[in-house]
């Protein structure tokens, strides 16, 4: 596994996750994929250390407890009043180890002068130590997690000895605006699917770049919101005091 050097590494945790499948959606009930996507470990990744002069690129997971679901019903807010009971199918006491790098974000031009590779990757590693700047949810709200710090690839994971297990076609992630490379997906909201293995108990993830043109669809417009390193104070010093600085 190849081995970025602005790499971190971190495990999470949590008594349930629903990272849904969105053809389970169409009922108003949801369904938990048995293994988290792309996008909800950038999310979390987001939720530790965010700037939007990098992308996170999240290069694999590692299942660590064995994958149990269990079923709870909720109620639901109509939007014409009153309620309905739903049925929520959720992941039990789940844990991951996750490694991810981030690239430059190469449409945000105008925050090049931030582009400084050893300050964001120590702001990060410090924000895992820390259990993350903003509450880290497993793929919805009422799922609530924790972060710390980890080597991939050491403890026991509970498939280890499984040679290999497809996870079927899943849901990747989004391409937002500002971070498409093809031309034909910027200014446009994007949504990618990819083939899943887990072998060994880890999950390699390709990068949104590799997916294939037939696994990608192009959604609605969407505007980029501009960002300047002066006004929006994106130096990456302003953000922290000088206690937190100089740790």
């Amino acid at each position: 596994m190849d081995v970025k050097r602005n790499t971190v590494e971190f495990m999470v945790r949590g008594d349930r996750a629903l990272f849904s499948d969105p053809v389970t959606r169409v009922g108003g009930e949801k369904t938990s994929y048995y293994v988290p996507t792309y996008e909800a470990l950038k999310g979390i990744l987001s939720s530790i250390y965010w700037k939007p002069t990098f992308i996170w690129v999240i290069d694999a997971v590692r299942v660590m407890n064995i994958i149990q679901t269990m079923s709870e019903g909720i109620r639901i807010k109509n939007y014409d009043g009153g309620n309905d009971l739903s049925i929520y199918t959720y992941l039990k006491d789940v844990c991951y180890q996750v490694r991810a790098h981030f690239v430059w974000n190469q449409n945000r031009t105008e925050l090049v002068a931030d582009r400084n590779e050893h300050k964001h990757h120590n702001i990060a590693k410090r924000m895992i130590e820390r259990g993350g700047r903003r509450d880290i949810f497993l793929g919805t709200r009422e799922c609530q997690g924790t972060v710390e710090p980890c080597i991939f690839g050491e403890g026991i994971g509970a498939y280890d000895n499984v040679n290999e297990l497809n996870m079927g076609y899943m849901f990747h992630g989004f391409t937002y605006a500002d971070e498409a490379i093809r031309a034909q997906g910027k200014g446009r909201l994007g949504v990618r699917f990819h083939q899943v293995v887990m072998k060994k108990g880890i999950i390699q993830f390709p990068s949104p770049e590799e997916i294939p043109d037939q696994d990608r669809r192009l959604l609605h417009k969407m505007s980029i919101k501009p960002f300047s390193v002066e006004k929006d104070n994106f130096s990456g010093l302003g953000e922290f005091n000088e206690e937190e600085i100089n740790l």
